[in-house]
């Protein structure tokens, strides 16, 4: 496993808990930081409080089937994949996702047979919200971050995803000025989806790299 550390469904289910993911205290500690970083930035002039609730009404507009849509172009459009690959936040645009010029860069990783990303922040909780919207509270809590390091693939197999021992894992540790997104497997059996269809099998922890898509369902005998 190789570290990179550094800081300077559609499931949706934002809130949902993971076995290994226990919350802890540190939500009250971010909401109240929160109060206070929105206190200091409106009294120093910085911004207003309108401009604060534009900013979070933006954030909340987003979510996992935002990031969903993009991995599904990359799925069917290969040279769509190649730009996401070199410069993502460029690529994204052209789906209409535009990032701010602000923003910290976005770098997409993609998952291979013999490699397998996972995104975490062990200093804080950054996370793409301009395209998947909030994490979810276990990718802020201790307990993920400081394991996620350690112990990557025991994560992984709690959240039901078992590693084969020859995929190399490797730990993506988002920073100040970099967010991560993980680019997953296309499942096998999808051939004939739609990208429409391929984006509803793309998963919010899939994103992250804790879980892959989901598999379709066979079709039925006839």
């Amino acid at each position: 496993m190789s570290n990179q550390h550094g800081h300077g469904d559609h499931s949706n289910e934002q809130g949902s808990s993971h076995p290994g993911a226990s919350q802890d205290a540190e939500l009250g500690h971010y909401a109240r930081r929160v109060q206070a970083l929105e206190a200091l930035l409106t009294e120093k002039g910085i911004c207003t409080q309108g401009e604060i609730q534009r900013a979070v009404e933006e954030t909340e507009a987003r979510s996992p089937a935002d990031g969903a849509r993009v991995v599904a172009r990359a799925w069917v459009d290969s040279e769509f994949k190649a730009r996401l690959l070199a410069n993502a936040k460029a690529a994204v645009a052209e789906l209409g996702y535009e990032a701010a010029a602000d923003l910290p860069d976005l770098v997409v990783a993609e998952n291979t047979d013999k490699q397998h990303h996972l995104v975490v922040c062990t200093l804080c909780s950054c996370y793409p919200t301009w395209l998947l919207g909030r994490p979810p509270d276990w990718y802020k809590s201790l307990t993920y971050r400081s394991r996620a390091v350690v112990d990557p693939r025991g994560v992984t197999r709690e959240f039901g995803l078992e590693l084969e021992p020859n995929v190399e894992v490797r730990v993506l540790d988002s920073t100040a000025d970099i967010r991560y997104l993980v680019l997953p497997q296309r499942p096998d059996g999808t051939e004939g989806l739609s990208e429409e269809e391929l984006a509803r099998l793309v998963t919010r922890d899939s994103m992250v790299g804790v879980s892959n898509p989901h598999v379709p369902e066979p079709a039925p005998a006839d």
